[in-house]
């Protein structure tokens, strides 16, 4: 097993001419800690105030049978909210590349190598399901069931975050619903590349002001962030902001480099979000 030990986004492959490895190469993966990050939005060590996951969704996994023939899969990976670290996606995208001239004897071994690496770059277990084409997987595609903000008539004048839109009337009585946007757009931390995304937000307790969620929503279009950053940092302000008694906050963003991110954070009471795709993805 590589030791991967956390580092800067900086020092990276983002926004680096990089080679392809022609071969099996887990150093490749480049963790991230999440605690700065987290530091920035209230978020101490310990406990954590969610639960939850970042869904990856590969699209362009391939390798050598034993024989050399290639063979080609869908992968899907679940690394839990609660593991110390996140993987750089571009990073996590030329490790899966790494494998394109390599041997192996099975499906079953690749899934096997896949969750030992990248269980060891998370710093807790991954949960890991490679699905070969030959086996016609499905991907269903969907819509929440919910409320879509986005025909609202409103002027937008703010493109960084801004917690000060988010607000419930207390003196209402408590209800519960889900919210949902197309119109989430955030940048990469390091290279300031455009982030796509739906994002969905159930809840319960006072009603949320419908117009400020979807200004608030729309000032991250600006914001520097990865994925699951964003998404938690949509959390906690919307927790702080509209004090529900539940929330889930979740994300799904369109593919880059083969591969998708769905950041979800919920309070343990609500159950995880449907697994479907959206759209755009």
């Amino acid at each position: 097993m590589t030791d991967h030990i956390p580092a800067h986004p900086d020092a990276s492959p983002l926004g680096k001419p990089v080679a392809y490895a022609a071969h099996y190469a887990p150093e490749l993966l480049f963790p991230i800690a999440r605690q700065g990050k987290r530091d920035e939005i209230g978020v101490a060590a310990g406990p954590l105030p969610f639960v939850g996951e970042d869904l990856w969704n590969a699209y362009e996994v391939s390798w050598l049978g034993p024989r050399g023939k290639p063979a080609v899969a869908l992968a899907q990976f679940r690394v839990p909210a609660d593991s110390p670290n996140l993987v750089e996606s571009k990073s996590f995208k030329l490790y899966l590349n790494a494998f394109n001239q390599t041997r192996l004897a099975s499906v079953d071994e690749l899934a096997a190598t896949l969750t030992r690496d990248l269980s060891a770059a998370a710093g807790a277990p991954v949960s890991v399901k490679v699905e070969p084409l030959s086996a016609r997987p499905q991907r269903p595609m969907g819509y929440p069931r919910g409320v879509l903000l986005d025909e609202l008539d409103i002027a937008i004048d703010q493109y960084s975050p801004a917690p000060g839109l988010l607000r419930a009337d207390a003196s209402q009585p408590e209800v519960a619903e889900t919210l949902y946007s197309h119109l989430l757009k955030s940048n990469c931390l390091v290279t300031g590349q455009p982030d796509w995304a739906m994002v969905v937000l159930r809840y319960r307790g006072a009603p949320i002001d419908r117009e400020g969620l979807l200004r608030y929503i729309v000032s991250f279009r600006q914001h520097n962030e990865f994925h699951e950053q964003c998404v938690e940092r949509i959390f906690m302000d919307v927790m702080r902001q509209c004090q529900p008694t539940s929330l889930s906050v979740w994300a799904r963003y369109t593919r880059r480099g083969g591969l998708d991110i769905n950041p979800a954070r919920r309070t343990p009471d609500l159950p995880p979000p449907p697994d479907f795709s959206e759209i755009r993805q």
